[in-house]
């Protein structure tokens, strides 16, 4: 049974990373549609996928991957070509994947949740056969009983009449739900038999299939995924006994500290005894030594900001599609490092400001031409390093920032006075989108709109021990940086002592 639970385990850590890649790639197909290779790798690494849930027997993930992967078949093999119509379709199929993957994470199986996937599969099978894809609707696909698409056709085309059960004795009722549980227990008989069929019928995982590199992967390595020499050489350890080892260690730093303190103290009383040298090397070695052990310790919960950067691509080619516009988001820097905890945290703040740079900062085609502009706007998301801190920059070429519109907007809402806004610098005008409930979008959207997102960017980013500097230019763009620390775990400061207070003060401040 561990063993079991070990297995379901390694697979939810791979699968997730698959499905990223695959999420990633499609939308680097999208732009660039004749790359063979890029194809063939997403394609792979969906088989992949496909013959590890089908031999963990989760066969709703198998059958929605198979209807996928004859899609990718069928373009890789250029009898079809991908459009973004296609692509919308296909991308949601990764959607419920992630779904159906939460799902066995959070219930052991991926049928716990009822989710209908009978419409996206319609739909990727009509794509296959050279149909043109429909955009089917949420209330659709939702319109339609999980009970009826997974029963047998004939019994859905001749669905039995309603009961009103206000109208029937207390036997007649006894009777109804009696018939309603043989034909459940029918209905369950056929599903079981037709599940075992598809499990027979499914092709079996090989070794060469799901542990063979990709033939790519020597040329260009996506930074979500990883090739089976480097898994063979890496173990995955839990969150917490690093988090654990963390705090040994910053009681293993303060311990050292004391030593020094200690040892000065030593010093100045026994000035000139021999034993001071021996103990001063035995003092400096350990403080050498511990601050490796630190540095190593914290290098280990350090992971690249590509694994967050590696969801926007998918977030702005959505939003082009939803918005009109035409977007290309330009990213540098995914490789730096910093602290997991941090890793985790930033993630939405970021996306926040994405989307308010492609809603707001953007031009629609028809004005940036009018401006004389490209019609395909670029955003930039760039992370690099400065001293103990991240540096995360998110550029638009849009409209930029009104000082002016901006004032008369927070007037408008009563946040500030006239004359405090005649006062006021277009730096300071600039942080009043940072205000709780300030939004300059004329009517409310699903993207935004409700001015309760930039106050919780900043909110966020500020208990992360970070700032927010903004950056516009009106009609030429905008510039967010975030700085943030590389870790939380350990920071070095200056002791300052005054009387009988003592105060740390941040050596990176």
């Amino acid at each position: 049974m561990e063993d079991m639970q070990e297995i379901l385990e390694d697979f939810l850590v791979e699968a997730f990373e698959l499905v990223e890649q695959i999420d990633h790639d499609l939308v680097e197909l999208e732009s660039n549609p004749e790359d063979l290779e890029l194809l063939n790798r997403i394609f792979r690494v969906a088989h992949t996928v496909k013959g590890s849930s089908s031999f963990l027997n989760f066969d709703v993930l198998t059958k929605l991957t198979h209807h996928m992967e004859d899609v990718l078949n069928k373009a890789r093999h250029g009898e079809l070509k991908i459009t973004p119509d296609i692509m919308d379709v296909v991308l949601e199929s990764i959607d419920r994947m992630k779904t159906l993957l939460n799902s066995i994470r959070d219930n052991g199986n991926d049928t716990a949740i009822g989710m209908d996937i009978e419409p996206i599969c319609a739909r990727l099978t009509a794509i296959s056969e050279g149909e043109s894809p429909v955009v089917a609707t949420d209330s659709n696909e939702k319109s339609i009983p999980q009970a009826e698409l997974e029963a047998p056709k004939q019994e859905i085309a001749t669905p039995e009449p309603e009961v009103d059960v206000n109208q029937l004795s207390d036997s007649e009722v006894e009777a109804e739900i009696e018939r309603l549980l043989k034909v459940r227990k029918a209905e369950d008989q056929a599903r079981r038999a037709q599940k075992k069929q598809t499990t027979n019928a499914a092709p079996k995982p090989t070794n060469n299939t799901a542990n063979k590199p990709t033939e790519s992967g020597e040329k260009k390595v996506p930074a979500s995924g990883s090739n089976a020499s480097s898994m063979d050489q890496t173990i995955r350890v839990e969150v917490k006994r690093l988090d654990h080892l963390m705090n040994l260690i910053g009681e293993l730093v303060l311990g050292k500290n004391r030593l020094l303190k200690i040892y000065d103290d030593v010093e100045e009383r026994y000035e000139g005894e021999k034993f001071l040298e021996e103990l001063n090397q035995v003092v400096s070695q350990l403080s050498i030594i511990t601050t490796d052990v630190q540095l190593a310790v914290m290098k280990t919960r350090m992971q690249p900001i590509a694994k967050v950067f590696n969801k926007f691509p998918r977030v702005v080619r959505d939003l082009s599609r939803e918005l009109g516009k035409q977007i290309e988001l330009e990213i540098t820097g995914e490789e730096t490092e910093l602290d997991k905890s941090i890793v985790e945290e930033i993630g939405d703040p970021i996306m926040h400001m994405i989307r308010n740079s492609c809603d707001h900062g953007v031009e629609d085609p028809a004005t940036r031409a009018a401006n004389g502009k490209p019609e395909k706007g670029i955003v930039q998301l760039k992370a690099y390093n400065e001293g103990n801190h991240i540096v995360v920059e998110i550029t638009d070429d849009g409209k930029g920032l009104d000082p002016n519109g901006l004032k008369a907007k927070a007037i408008e809402k009563n946040l500030i006075t006239e004359r405090e806004a005649d006062q006021m610098t277009d730096k300071e005008a600039f942080a009043l989108i940072f205000k709780p409930g300030f939004s300059t979008a004329a009517k409310v959207t699903n993207v935004s709109g409700r001015g309760v997102g930039m106050d919780v960017v900043k909110t966020n980013i500020e208990k992360l021990n970070g700032v927010i500097e903004i950056d516009s230019e009106l009609g030429k763009g905008s510039s967010f940086k975030l700085k943030i620390p590389l870790t939380l775990a350990i920071i070095q400061s200056l002791l300052v002592g005054t009387q009988e207070e003592f105060y740390a003060i941040p050596l990176a401040s």
